[in-house]
């Protein structure tokens, strides 16, 4: 056992942030599609009031962190639709350190912002619906899959 991880401990060495972000990235892709892709959308019973603090619980739930987003964006497309809009992405954005593609069509999707008129102990959030474009982080440059949204146009 020991020289395996002696080897493990060597490769992080030589391999430095590569082995960790190989090792990430199926995790942020996974991430993404469980936490930003609902479709068929979802319908919450009434006592979550709104499709938003439904969503969100689930979010919280997911990331097993219970801070409230101040803001999330939620598509309501079928995964293997979204999943090939990073085939290509020329674009480095460097604000986030990954590449990133604005979409060429526009996409249904909420937007679940959080009620900043409400106790700090509170989650309650407001929703707007919109059809537009999306602004996605890529996994890579060529072959990749989307792992964030950072807005839309």
């Amino acid at each position: 056992m020991a020289p395996a991880v002696a080897q493990l401990l060597f490769l992080q060495l030589l391999l430095g942030r590569t082995l960790v972000l190989d090792i990430k990235l199926p995790i942020a892709i996974k991430n993404f599609r469980n936490l930003h892709i609902d479709y068929p959308k979802v319908k919450y019973p009434e006592s979550f009031q709104g499709y938003c603090n439904g969503f969100m619980a689930y979010v919280r739930g997911r990331m097993q962190d219970w801070h409230c987003p101040k803001i999330h964006y939620v598509i309501h497309t079928p995964w293997k639709d979204i999943r090939k809009l990073c085939k290509h992405s020329e674009n480095f954005c460097e604000n986030y350190n990954e590449y990133c593609t604005l979409t060429q069509d526009s996409y249904p999707f909420t937007i679940c912002f959080l009620d900043l008129k409400q106790p700090p102990t509170s989650c309650r959030y407001n929703s707007t619906q919109t059809n537009q474009r999306l602004y996605l982080l890529c996994s890579r440059k060529y072959d990749a899959e989307p792992i964030g949204i950072t807005g839309f146009y």
